[in-house]
């Protein structure tokens, strides 16, 4: 259920104010409650008017050009929303992309989309987390999952992380995976879609570390993940996120983490599978970026007519 802009500080309000359990409990600002809201009609991925939205490799680069559906997109387009000539809708090519086009020809193989106003480029918002998770050897389609949760919660990009004690290579899954992460970033809104990388090993990823505003690992018996960050001297508005296999990382690739300036923290006292790791350790630090960012409606919007 959606709620209009308006409502939520009286509802927030209510619930502050309303039978608290003692006075100390009362939030208030001077004589009253004052609240601050943000929703996701702000954010510049919100679909404008509740268009539909497809994906294409290529978006149409000015008003009146025709871009081409087929696969999925046309399936999902023709046979479960069953559109018909003429119906508007959004296309985006996952890059930051998008415009609004109108349906001007189906037929058994394909629809066609003509643009009926110039495209755009949203840049990048947000913050910008890098996961880097030992999920390639899940089973079960809990891989899958973490494909589709991380690209729901906003990650930049997916690394499959080889360790001592997960280093086999996943073997014809990344296609699909691939496919997970857009049907994912059409669900969520994104304009950027997640980008899955190749595996790497540890090794490989340690050099990064130096490039990021604060790495993370998941690790058991570490300060909570709070603490660890109000350590910071500012709030990380980008990082890598490391979370090791089921066996977790050994001693020694810990230590390794360390040197490089990793911080170690913790996640609750329960024992966590990979994939709930990683989307718990995301969701955190996703959520603390949209309350010190919160987005604009319409910041980093670019004529795609002046980019290069």
């Amino acid at each position: 259920m959606e709620l209009e802009h308006q409502a939520w500080p009286r509802m927030l309000q209510r619930a502050f104010v309303s039978k608290p359990r003692d006075a100390s409990r009362q939030i208030l600002v001077g004589s009253r409650l004052r609240v601050s809201c943000s929703t996701s009609t702000e954010h510049p991925d919100k679909a404008r008017g509740g268009l539909p939205r497809f994906h294409v490799d290529e978006i149409p680069k000015c008003e009146g050009v025709v871009a081409k559906l087929d696969d999925d997109e046309f399936w999902h387009m023709t046979k479960v929303l069953r559109l018909k000539v003429n119906d508007r809708v959004e296309l985006f090519d996952g890059k930051g992309g998008i415009v609004v086009g109108r349906l001007v020809n189906v037929n058994r193989h394909n629809a066609e989309v003509a643009a009926i106003e110039e495209p755009q480029i949203m840049a990048p918002a947000g913050p910008n987390w890098h996961v880097a998770a030992a999920f390639s050897t899940l089973k079960g389609g809990r891989g899958e999952w973490l494909v589709e949760k991380c690209t729901e919660l906003g990650a930049r990009t997916l690394t499959p992380l080889l360790t001592a004690r997960s280093s086999v290579k996943s073997s014809g899954r990344s296609d699909r995976w691939e496919r997970i992460a857009m049907a994912a970033t059409k669900q969520s809104q994104r304009l950027h879609s997640m980008e899955i990388k190749r595996p790497a090993s540890l090794q490989e990823l340690l050099p990064q570390v130096a490039h990021v505003d604060v790495a993370l690992v998941a690790a058991a018996y570490a300060p909570p993940l709070y603490k660890s960050l109000a350590l910071l001297p500012s709030t990380p508005m980008n990082g890598i996120l490391f979370i090791g296999p089921e066996g977790d990382f050994t001693p020694e690739e810990v230590e390794l983490l360390i040197q490089v300036g990793t911080v170690p923290v913790g996640l609750g006292p329960r024992r966590l599978r990979v994939e709930t790791a990683a989307v718990a350790l995301l969701a955190g630090v996703m959520l603390m970026g949209d309350v010190v960012n919160p987005i604009s409606r319409h910041s980093g919007t670019i004529s795609l007519a002046h980019a290069e």
